[in-house]
């Protein structure tokens, strides 16, 4: 099958997210208001018939003083990444970016490689011998990611280093964390919760907190909260108008994409979380708490509220996001890998973020340059 690449409206490209069971938040139309930053485009797959087969968000960042771009998709594109032709899928986007301008492209392929179950982590996390979860024997290996991962490399696509969050360098979590929701009961979800969980949702409940939706007006609250997050836990915070921006383009899209979640306990706001919604999946996207009367296990509270609102939805699986992969106990992160896993998570690798140099030279200097930042 050849595939045809044309640019697609936002119209063309929100529906075909939605005939989809599942597509990252990232490759919705909307995400491109979220970075302003970045110049966004929907580009669209069309099959020998003239349908619609496959979408991607694609965003462009200009080089300064140059009409030259780097072009990001994050956890896309939306295309039949199983199929035996990828080229077929990946060539017409490679030529329509570097009739833009582009010179580096860097894309996210949505392909599971292979998943740890929750007790295979609390294992390889017991073990002394055990550095990292990549090292640690699968519990499942997904058919047919290995192949794809070869195919890329043959094709000319180089796979990044593991990053952060933030930015063009950084790039998407390889590792997360996911609860499945599919064909389970609230009772099935919380008896596969260890004790720890729930011990601290009983004390939750006993000791009155309360979690509740939260609306826009809402946001300089849980933003106070994630601030003093961000001092504790040592990373960069996003300004308050990014959370706001965030709000206002999901929800303009879809009035359930994004939600709001905040814990209250005797009239103090103690924790706060943002949840994303894509058809049968759901995000816990940012977190957020304060220090102050930990002991009422306002955390546990607020996940599970999230998590019962997400079974309510129909969701088929509960996604923490990001988790480290080392198992190191100097590590601060393990922490929040034993937290995630402890809701009885299973911890999943993606195949990682993959660029494609279009003009070699550029490409080297763009890597040079962010080595030194």
């Amino acid at each position: 099958m050849s595939c045809h690449l044309k640019a697609i409206t936002r119209e063309e490209h929100l529906r075909f997210v939605t005939s989809r069971p599942s597509v990252s938040h990232l490759q919705t139309p909307s995400w491109g208001d979220v970075k302003p930053d970045w110049r966004a485009e929907s580009l669209g797959w069309f099959d020998e018939g003239g349908d619609l087969v496959g979408a991607g968000l694609v965003l462009l960042r200009p080089l300064p003083r140059l009409k030259r771009y780097l072009a990001y998709l994050p956890e896309g594109p939306v295309i039949d990444w199983g199929t035996a032709d990828l080229e077929r899928w990946l060539e017409p986007m490679l030529a329509y970016l570097k009739k833009r301008g582009v010179f580096s492209v860097r894309m996210g392929p949505p392909v599971v490689a292979r998943r740890w179950s929750a007790e295979a982590v609390k294992a390889a996390i017991a073990d002394p011998g055990a550095r990292r979860l990549g090292d640690v024997e699968a519990t499942v290996h997904e058919p047919g990611a290995a192949d794809i991962a070869e195919r890329l490399r043959r094709a000319g696509w180089r796979q990044t280093a593991p990053g952060g969050e933030d930015g063009f360098a950084a790039g998407q979590p390889r590792y997360v964390c996911q609860v499945p929701l599919a064909g389970r009961s609230l009772e099935q979800l919380q008896n596969g919760f260890n004790q720890q969980w729930r011990r601290n949702i009983k004390k939750s409940e006993k000791a009155g907190v309360k979690v509740v939706r939260g609306d826009q007006e809402d946001l300089p609250a849980f933003y106070e909260l994630y601030v003093e997050t961000a001092e504790r836990d040592r990373f960069v915070p996003r300004p308050l108008t990014y959370f706001q921006r965030m709000w206002t383009a999901l929800t303009a899209e879809d009035p359930d994409r994004m939600r709001l979640y905040l814990a209250h306990h005797d009239g103090e706001v103690l924790a706060g979380a943002t949840m994303l919604t894509v058809g049968e999946h759901v995000w816990y996207s940012y977190g957020a708490s304060t220090s102050r009367r930990r002991e009422v296990q306002p955390n546990n509270a607020l996940q599970w509220r999230m998590m019962c609102d997400a079974h309510e939805l129909g969701a088929a699986v509960y996604d923490f996001r990001g988790i480290t992969d080392t198992l190191d106990e100097d590590d601060h992160l393990l922490g929040l890998l034993r937290f995630k896993v402890g809701a009885g998570g299973e911890a999943v690798e993606y195949l990682g973020e993959w660029d494609y140099p279009l003009n070699k030279l550029l490409h080297k200097a763009l890597g040079l340059y962010l080595a030194r930042r």
